[in-house]
């Protein structure tokens, strides 16, 4: 298990590279994973479950132990990226389909990448874990609900539906990984190392199965949806650090709500999008999930160099 636990802590280390080069596969071997595309409800799903298996009452202690930063962090969440991605559709001309799914990977909840740049930003990685956690519990009802409110303009969009899909492919799985983390504790023990590789390999073969169904969309229009994927992922990350610091944070903690702002649960935008929309609505979760590994990392990056100020500075310590 040793071994299996070295490959993983390797596999997620260089997850950013993964994505790329299975993005790449997918669209110069899309034969190879059209057959995946049926399975990438499933493939989250287990995702999730692995996420179930490492939440602790911890993360949401911290919820109750800091309110306001963890709300700064959801507002900025479900606030910033939904109205920026409505603003990006209205100023840049996309189709329905896209402009659909623009809207859908804004109105996801943070995504778990954003923990570790978070860790590797020198930020409040605590306020991380539990603004991840709460956007998750919240997506079922607010997911739904926001993308109802902005993108039924463009494709017919039946929430309830949607809040089911979410359901059961977010909750469910969550909610099995942490009972089954309560009932067997050793072997949940033992498989936790292992569950970085299964979380990329899950990653990976989703964005390789939507990039391989809209390969033809991508070679026509890829270029405009990086452009608007790469806007939409930069603005998310300067707002959501203004506007931590508009409500007086530390810059720890600045840096955690930037970065989980911007970096979106795009695997869940995905799959939503391939069961609710079409396949092409999925090729900007399919992108913002190749993009934001690699901007997530250049970021936490730039972040690592800052002067932490004390406050900052004892914030991390605590988490750690």
């Amino acid at each position: 298990m040793s071994l299996v636990g070295s490959v993983s802590a390797f596999v997620g280390r260089t997850f950013a590279i993964w994505v790329i080069v299975f993005a790449a596969l997918g669209f110069f071997l899309p034969a190879v994973f059209i057959p995946v595309a049926p399975y990438i409800v499933i493939l989250l799903g287990i995702i999730m479950f692995g996420m179930g298996l490492t939440l602790s009452l911890d993360d949401f202690r911290e919820v109750a132990r800091r309110p306001f930063d963890v709300g700064v962090g959801v507002l900025g969440q479900f606030l910033i990226m939904p109205l920026v991605a409505v603003l990006l559709t209205r100023i840049i001309p996309m189709t329905p389909e896209v402009a659909a799914g623009v809207i859908l990977v804004g109105c996801c909840p943070g995504g778990t990448s954003s923990n570790v740049m978070t860790y590797l930003g020198k930020g409040d990685v605590a306020l991380s874990v539990a603004c991840t956690s709460v956007t998750t519990l919240l997506a079922p009802l607010v997911t739904p609900f926001l993308v109802w409110l902005f993108a039924s303009q463009y494709l017919p969009v039946d929430a309830m539906s949607m809040f089911i899909s979410i359901v059961k492919v977010i909750l469910v799985p969550l909610a099995l990984g942490f009972a089954l983390q309560k009932l067997a504790p050793a072997l949940v023990r033992v498989a936790v190392p292992a569950l970085p590789l299964v979380s990329v390999t899950g990653i990976v073969l989703i964005v390789a199965a939507v990039v391989a169904v809209n390969q033809a969309a991508i070679a026509s229009s890829g270029l405009l949806i990086f452009a608007v994927v790469i806007l939409h992922n930069g603005i998310g990350y300067a707002l959501g650090f203004l506007a931590a610091r508009a409500c007086g944070l530390s810059l720890a903690k600045r840096k955690a709500i930037s970065i989980e702002v911007g970096m979106q649960n795009s695997g869940l935008g995905a799959a939503l999008a391939s069961a609710h929309f079409s396949p092409l609505a999925a090729v900007p979760s399919a992108i913002f999930s190749v993009w934001h590994n690699i901007s997530g990392a250049l970021i936490a990056n730039y972040f690592s160099r800052l002067p932490d100020d004390k406050a900052g500075r004892e914030t991390v310590v605590a988490a750690e």
